[in-house]
């Protein structure tokens, strides 16, 4: 293979790596606890779009239950979120083969 071909190669999965981080920004990953009762969206890039807790879980003699829902639908979210990271960067690499004369580290 020549240095043209290898140079094609690296431009065309520099390319597709592109396009796989444009996609992982638009994902949204949704998490939930206590039956639904608490949810929280986090953006491709793990920042918060939004949260809501039902109503009825408003007590203020005890927020520490709301503290543990809001952080178990975050820790949801957030795996939810590591999954579909996953993902668009297997559907992205999918069908590169390595370079001739690069071998994998293990």
């Amino acid at each position: 293979m020549d240095m043209k071909e290898i140079m094609r190669q690296a431009q065309q999965m520099q390319g597709k790596l592109a396009e796989a981080q444009e996609k992982l920004e638009e994902i949204e990953a949704e998490g939930t606890s206590g039956g639904g009762m608490v949810k929280v969206v986090l953006k491709g890039k793990g920042d918060m779009a939004s949260m809501s807790i039902d109503p009825s879980l408003i007590d203020p003699n005890d927020a520490e239950i709301i503290e543990d829902l809001v952080k178990a639908a975050h820790d949801d979210a957030r795996r939810k979120l590591e999954v579909a990271h996953a993902d668009a960067m297997k559907d992205a690499t999918s069908g590169m083969g390595m370079l001739p004369g690069f071998k994998m580290p293990f």
